[in-house]
């Protein structure tokens, strides 16, 4: 256990400029501030399902150094190409090699959701991001200006300009929806991994979070155009950049829930009709039984 300690020490260290820049990215860049909140999550999925550690008997499996070698393969190619996301990637094979040489198959079969979603505390590929922002800023000015013509209120646009009467909404880069896309597909992953639902259920929930993503920013834009043209400039700009974030994460989870409750009634599980009165079940190798019901 203590040879297994160090090994992680080790390799933390060797991680410690990558975990930094990670840090520092999500302290900087809107669009992946939900990243320091990932790991927490991540650690409570694990205590969540410890049963299946705590209930069964651990192997440790020398196979885990062969997982931990590809994360070393993985880290040098990262930084031979300077490539910061594949060297965040050598996380990976890092975590499931230490859960193999601790307890085998059995504790990375506990530990491997938590280390897949630690993912989502990684930024994506600058030239990922590149090909997603326009046409997400193009979608969200559209329909931002076909919602605030339903509402009444004169607007025009000009790329993704938001022409209004009472002033302009430049729908830039960072408002394009992809900070939100990203914060919602980690929200709906977390939530489909804790509740208890089919897993038709919860993989519509997760593929969900696109659309409920683009809606929420479609709703902000717009709402910020109300306010422009209803209690003028300082209260748009305020609402913008300062409230829209945080009001839109219980927006989602609105959605979400009403999601769910539709589910539920379009989706019903299957449950195993009660015997009916004077039939007794058969039981394996006594044959059939019956008894005569009574008034």
């Amino acid at each position: 256990m203590i040879s297994i300690l160090g090994l992680a020490a080790v390799l933390f260290w060797s991680l410690w400029p990558v975990l930094q820049g990670l840090w520092d990215r999500w302290s900087r860049d809107p669009r992946y501030a939900h990243g320091q909140l990932v790991p927490v999550f991540a650690l409570a999925l694990l205590w969540v399902r410890r049963d299946r550690v705590v209930d069964e008997v651990r192997r440790p499996s020398s196979w885990g150094l062969a997982l931990i070698i590809a994360g070393a393969v993985v880290q040098a190619a990262g930084g031979y190409f300077r490539q910061e996301a594949v060297e965040a990637f050598s996380l990976f094979p890092y975590l499931s090699g230490i859960a193999v040489l601790w307890g085998g198959r059995r504790a990375l079969s506990w530990a491997w959701l938590s280390i897949a979603f630690l993912a989502f505390m990684i930024p994506l590929p600058w030239r990922l991001e590149n090909a997603l922002g326009p046409p997400l800023q193009a979608s969200a000015t559209w329909a931002s200006v076909f919602g605030l013509e339903c509402l009444g209120f004169p607007v025009t646009s000009e790329g993704n300009i938001i022409q209004l009467a009472g002033g302009r909404i430049g729908v830039a880069e960072a408002c394009s929806g992809l900070s939100m896309l990203m914060t919602f597909i980690a929200l709906s992953t977390a939530v489909a991994l804790v509740v208890e639902r089919p897993l038709l259920d919860r993989a519509t929930l997760v593929l969900s979070s696109i659309p409920v993503a683009w809606i929420a920013n479609v709703a902000r834009i717009t709402l910020t155009g109300v306010l422009y043209e209803t209690l003028g400039s300082r209260a748009a700009d305020a609402f913008y950049h300062d409230l829209a974030g945080w009001l839109m994460i219980p927006f989602a989870l609105i959605l979400y829930g009403i999601e769910i409750r539709i589910l539920s009634g379009l989706l019903i599980e299957e449950r195993e009709a009660a015997p009916a009165a004077g039939i007794v079940r058969c039981d394996e190798g006594t044959g059939p039984r019956a008894t005569a019901a009574t008034a």
